[in-house]
């Protein structure tokens, strides 16, 4: 058997990208999204993990970022492997961590040229302004709330072990 070194092996091996959001609701449950300048839907407070950084530390330093919240990321509410689509190209790994609840937007400070609006919607108005693919992880992270169990997505769909 032949051997190959490590570092031609490591350089060998798929590259993906990972991601961090904020799954953040009102006190009626209403979920929070935040309204990028450079894209035609919503999204979750929360962004790319840096190089060197964890995801819960992306999702606290993204949500300080583009609300002026300093909030713990809490539990692991879903996991979603997203394959490359569209512009993107390497498969995207998105970890969603419960970031607790906020009983108004009072004192939100969007930085104006990442975000042009933030606002809690219900599951059904959420479903209507995320991407179909993203769209999923906000009742999948209301269940593993809910249940205190993380949820496993693929592309958005429930994959069950």
């Amino acid at each position: 058997m032949t051997w190959t070194d490590p570092a031609t092996w490591y350089a060998n091996l798929p590259a993906f990208h990972a991601a961090a959001g904020a799954l953040i609701t009102d006190p009626a449950g209403n979920v929070l999204l935040v309204k990028p300048t450079y894209r035609d839907h919503w999204a979750f407070p929360g962004g790319y993990v840096e190089e060197a950084e964890y995801p819960h530390q992306a999702c606290t330093r993204e949500v300080r970022e583009e609300l002026g919240l300093v909030v713990a990321a809490g539990d692991l509410l879903v996991v979603d492997w997203a394959p490359a689509a569209g512009q993107r190209p390497r498969a995207l790994i998105h970890f969603t961590f419960d970031c607790g609840t906020l009983d108004s937007l009072e004192g939100i400070d969007l930085p104006r040229q990442e975000l042009e609006d933030a606002a809690f919607f219900s599951l059904e108005e959420v479903g209507q302004r995320l991407p179909v693919n993203v769209a999923p992880r906000a009742g999948a992270a209301i269940q593993a709330r809910a249940r205190q169990v993380p949820v496993y997505l693929a592309n958005g769909a429930a994959v069950s072990a």
